[in-house]
Formats: C-alpha cells, structure tokens, sequence
C-alpha cells in the first residue's frame, strides 16, 4: 500500500511539472521591413526608410514605437510616435486594444489582424477603421524579428 501511494505522488509530482506554457510565435521584437495601405481603390506604401520601428510583443501587451534615423537633428524629418495596450490572440486572429499612443484620438480602439509567422518573419494583415476620423483602409505590415 505504501508503494502504490508512494508512486501515486510521484506520478501527480511529475505531471506537475509538465504543465508547460504554450509557445506564443509572436512573441518577441519585431522591426517593420514594410507596411503597405489600401484606401478605397488605392495602394501604396507607407513604409519610410528615413524611420526605424519596432513592436515588442509579450505574453498580455504590445508597444511599438517608430523614429527617425537622424535622431530628431534635422526638424524637417523629426519623428517619434509611439503606443500600446493589450492585445489576444485566437488562432491567427491578433487583436490590439490600442490604449496608449501619442495622438489620443487613436486610444480606445481595437484593430483585428490577420498574423502569419513565416520563419523570422511576422506578417499582419487587417482593418484600421476609426469613424471619427474617417479613417478606413486595409494595412498589410511585415516585420523581421529582432536578434
């Protein structure tokens, strides 16, 4: 009897153990390598080679954060804008709940994507729609992790 409830702990100690968390592939740091929009009938990119963005994604929350390359030294070409919030993940269905950016009108909204990892690339795809400000197109980001 005290073997069988000896092995019994041990049993229960070990499936314990196991009890690892699920991998998240988008978890990581991420730099934009494009951007494209598509408003109405019209495509284009919206990818600046003068800025440098990142997003970093954990297990709860996301951030990105975009700059200019010169620093913020040449005012014409100045840029930073950043912003963040929680976000789920459903299959491949990623939705940000944008609680923090630097034009507050953006704050308090959701915006669904599609996300694709494809070796050490991230691919969304999804809908950025804010009536207010008549804001309504289709954006397709690419980003190459960060090391």
């Amino acid at each position: 009897m005290k073997k069988a409830v000896s092995i019994l702990v041990l049993i229960i100690t070990m499936s314990s153990c196991n009890s690892e968390k699920k991998h998240n592939p988008i978890e990581g740091t991420w730099r934009l390598i494009s951007a494209e929009t598509t408003e109405k009938d019209s495509t284009f990119s919206t990818f600046n080679t003068k800025t440098k963005m990142i997003k970093i994604i954990n297990d709860t929350h996301f951030a990105f954060f975009n700059h200019d390359l010169k620093h913020g030294k040449d005012s014409t070409a100045a840029l930073f804008f950043g912003g963040g919030g929680k976000y789920t993940l459903k299959d491949s269905i990623y939705t940000e709940n944008l609680e923090f950016f630097n034009n507050r009108d953006w704050e308090d909204n959701k915006f669904e994507f599609v996300v694709k990892v494809q070796n050490d690339t991230l691919i969304q795809k999804g809908i950025e729609k804010i009536e207010k400000l008549g804001v309504d197109r289709v954006i397709i980001e690419k980003y190459v992790r960060e090391k």
